[in-house]
């Protein structure tokens, strides 16, 4: 039971999925397609930055805005080493439509929801993480279709990729910054509200992730069952690649001497990649490589099944601390 309470997002989120791709009437999928289709993911998103912006406290957000060396590392990690992986990892013999997933996943930005959500349920700054989000996702306007010039070899081929740079930044101010600021406002003044919100926010907040990767598993479960052989190779690459974060992660936060509090950010921001943008580019752009987009859908559950772990090990830790003193 003990080993149930510590771990129970991440024997959920396996649990969603599998029950997802294995339903043999396909219901729930069918379900799951149909509150996308309703803007179900949008709702999702809009709530869990309510929900975080009534546990942010004031101190929190000054400390995210002045971690500058946090934020730097992070944006490195995103933006250079992921593709400088990716290139490493395809170098070995693949098919033509499993890197160009990989090199689709490793260009993205950070995630808008799970990456914030896992930050502060390790005890992390989620106000830090959310400053990353914004940054990140602002600047892979510009990155996005330079290093997809430089990783696929497309040269003036770059002006295709379908960004469209005020829609993805009018999405992030209402998807995001919006709710959080209403969640700041309405934030309880009650000291024991306050309390009651600290501990069963992060726990509502890691529901409404199972949620999003039901949704999103739904639309791609036909071709994650199409991926055949391959299936299980993209699943060893996107572990190994997701691996490789990870360790420049930790090694950057151990070398720079960023502890507990602040690493967080980093370890799960600096992994995280969105899946949407990518699953655009991929239907948009190499609508023939199917297994690009098995890529896509697979690596996001991998990372979300890794980090799972480490948020119930960061826990563990960090409660084991708070007995110890």
């Amino acid at each position: 039971m003990n080993f149930i309470k510590k771990n129970w997002f991440l024997l959920a989120l396996a649990a969603v999925c599998a029950i997802t791709i294995v339903e043999t009437g396909a219901r729930l999928a069918q379900a799951g397609n149909w509150c996308k289709s309703k803007h179900g993911a949008d709702a999702v998103i809009f709530l869990i930055f309510l929900a975080t912006g009534l546990i942010l406290k004031t101190e929190k957000i000054r400390e995210g805005v002045e971690d500058i060396k946090g934020i730097a590392i992070t944006l490195t990690i995103i933006f250079v080493i992921a593709p400088g992986a990716a290139y490493a990892i395809a170098l070995l013999p693949l098919d033509p439509g499993i890197k160009i997933g990989l090199f689709l996943v490793a260009i993205m930005p950070s995630t808008l929801t799970s990456g914030v959500v896992m930050t502060g349920a390790s005890g992390g700054n989620m106000a830090n993480s959310l400053l990353i989000t914004i940054i990140g996702n602002g600047l892979s306007i510009i990155t996005i279709p330079l290093t997809l010039t430089i990783l696929l070899g497309i040269g003036g081929e770059s002006q295709s990729v379908p960004i469209q740079k005020g829609t993805m930044m009018v999405q992030i101010a209402l998807l995001v910054m919006v709710p959080l600021l209403i969640g700041l406002v309405l934030r309880p003044k009650r000291l024991n509200l306050d309390r009651w919100f600290q501990r069963m926010i992060p726990v509502f907040n890691q529901c409404m992730i199972l949620v999003i990767v039901w949704m999103a598993l739904s639309g791609a479960r036909e071709a994650v069952l199409g991926g055949g052989a391959r299936t299980f190779q993209i699943l060893i690459l996107s572990f190994l690649f997701h691996a490789i974060l990870l360790a420049v992660a930790f090694i950057s936060a151990r070398l720079f001497r960023i502890g507990p509090g602040k690493r967080e950010s980093i370890i799960f921001m600096g992994g995280q990649k969105t899946l949407p943008l990518s699953v655009l580019l991929q239907t948009t752009l190499f609508p023939q490589y199917g297994l690009s987009l098995v890529f896509c859908v697979i690596h996001h559950f991998v990372h979300l099944m890794m980090d799972g772990y480490l948020v119930g090990r960061f826990r563990t830790s960090a409660h084991y601390k708070t007995q110890r003193r």
